[in-house]
């Protein structure tokens, strides 16, 4: 068997590759890792104390089952678990944090379909799991699957399991917070709202987001408008949210709205709309609130930090306004690497994956919507004008599948046709090829200042990569 975690946690098909055995397997295995550092539980030299865990899920119909058997992988293991119920994957990483949790974990595929799960883990303090840790609960999880059994009776004592879907609240709170709204009662506090005056329509893919999303913006003083609130355990993602973004593109024209807001499936993304209908990406959020932290003095070392992937107009808008750009591999594990690194506050993805370090240890949707909106509302002035800070180049991917990743990103012949492509852009583009981290794939990235020259690059170099794979 390969390396059980990915890019982002465990996943797969629900109840295929992650069945309930796998993930109360799972659960345990983490319970000795991040709970006993990596003790057997019947052998832990404090018995006196049980760890904490935090739990929580997307409302995918699977994330019922498999959380219930994380929570046996848990308790059964001696640690004691707090259920968040539905909640966004910040949010528990968040939490984690501030109840002062020993690890956290959050059942979801994110932005996959419905019938992907995944589990993924936040360590004390709420943030991701270094590799070596993620490969140690897969060296237990080993051993468990050798011996058949798991650890016997916890020295500890059983965990306890206590439903603590409340705790949300403190969340929310945080996220409010962050645009000075001090929150008293479901009606907020007295506080001036930022948000006064602006029709805003949230889709929240009928994911985690569904309840606390649309909350967020009206006590932050919005007309709210929610789609995607409807999650029947199948529907998440489908049609809707930020993979999927015409149905927010109709409906902020169709009301009028000034803006519109879309989450994934775990609200860890945010893509946005103006009110024209036009998509702002997750490049666009970034190079917005990029420069609103550097004129304000609070973008630490001048300096944001973005993925190979970000668009060659974010790019030349960064050099335009003196801000330095640190590059990373795609993934928002390796943005906050680079961040922990150099000590940054902002990093981001294209996708959407946007993190504010002042505010959060992880990417936040929600807390990305409401800092881009409030910046618009503090300047007085529309998203459609504030996403002009850079013009969004034309970028082509190709996904080229069935193919051998190692051999053809590595083929002379696809070294020879990058360099004849780049020497025929000059400096009016870029080219990218990669293996995709998440798929049998090898990615063609193209962007030029001509559409059509990068349609033609990024075929010409995908046919390249096929014959070399």
């Amino acid at each position: 068997m390969g390396r059980l975690f990915g890019t982002d946690g465990v996943r797969g098909v629900a109840g295929r590759d992650l069945d309930a055995r796998l993930a109360m397997r799972v659960g345990a295995a983490a319970a000795s890792v991040l709970g006993y550092g990596g003790a057997d539980v019947a052998d832990a030299a404090n018995d006196a104390h049980r760890p904490l865990a935090l739990v929580g899920r997307d409302p995918r119909a699977s994330g019922e089952f498999l959380e219930a058997a994380v929570v046996a992988g848990l308790a059964g293991s001696g640690v004691d678990v707090m259920r968040l119920g539905v909640i966004p994957t910040p949010g528990v990483a968040y939490l984690t944090d501030v109840l002062g949790a020993d690890f956290g974990v959050m059942l979801s595929a994110s932005h996959n379909p419905a019938r992907d799960n995944g589990i993924k883990f936040f360590a004390a303090g709420g943030v991701k799991l270094p590799d070596e840790v993620e490969d140690a609960i897969e060296a237990k999880l080993a051993a468990y699957t050798g011996t058949g059994d798991f650890q016997g009776i916890p020295a500890a004592g059983f965990g306890r399991v206590k439903d603590s879907a409340g705790e949300a609240e403190l969340y929310l709170a945080h996220l409010l917070t962050t645009v000075g709204v001090t929150v008293g009662g479901e009606a907020g506090g007295a506080a001036s709202k930022p948000l006064t005056g602006w029709r805003v329509v949230v889709d929240c893919a009928h994911g985690a987001a569904y309840q606390l999303g649309p909350r967020l913006l009206t006590l932050a003083g919005a007309d709210v408008i929610a789609i995607g609130v409807e999650p029947d355990g199948t529907n998440i993602n489908e049609g809707c949210g930020s993979t999927s973004l015409g149905a927010l593109r109709e409906a902020v024209t169709s009301h009028a709205a000034d803006a519109g807001i879309a989450y994934d499936g775990d609200a860890d993304r945010c893509l946005a709309v103006d009110a024209g209908g036009d998509v702002i990406d997750g490049d666009q959020i970034l190079a917005i609130l990029a420069l609103a932290l550097n004129e304000s003095g609070r973008l630490a070392g001048g300096t944001v930090v973005a993925t190979v992937m970000a668009n060659l107009g974010f790019r030349r808008a960064m050099a335009n306004a003196g801000i330095d750009l640190i590059e990373t591999p795609v993934g928002d594990r390796y943005l906050i690497a680079a961040m922990l690194e150099g000590k940054y506050v902002l990093g981001g993805e294209q996708s959407g994956h946007i993190i504010m370090f002042d505010h959060a240890s992880t990417g936040d949707g929600m807390l990305t919507s409401i800092q881009l909106l409030a910046t618009a509302a503090a300047g007085g002035r529309s998203l459609a004008e504030l996403a002009k800070v850079m013009t969004r180049y034309p970028q082509v991917l190709v996904n080229v599948h069935g193919v051998d990743k190692a051999k053809a990103a590595g083929s002379a012949e696809l070294t020879s046709a990058v360099a004849a492509a780049a020497a025929e852009l000059g400096d009016s583009g870029r080219i990218l090829v990669r293996p995709s981290g998440t798929e049998p794939a090898v990615r063609v990235m193209v962007e030029a200042v001509d559409g059509g020259q990068a349609t033609a690059l990024a075929d010409r170099l995908a046919k390249v990569v096929k014959d070399a794979g």
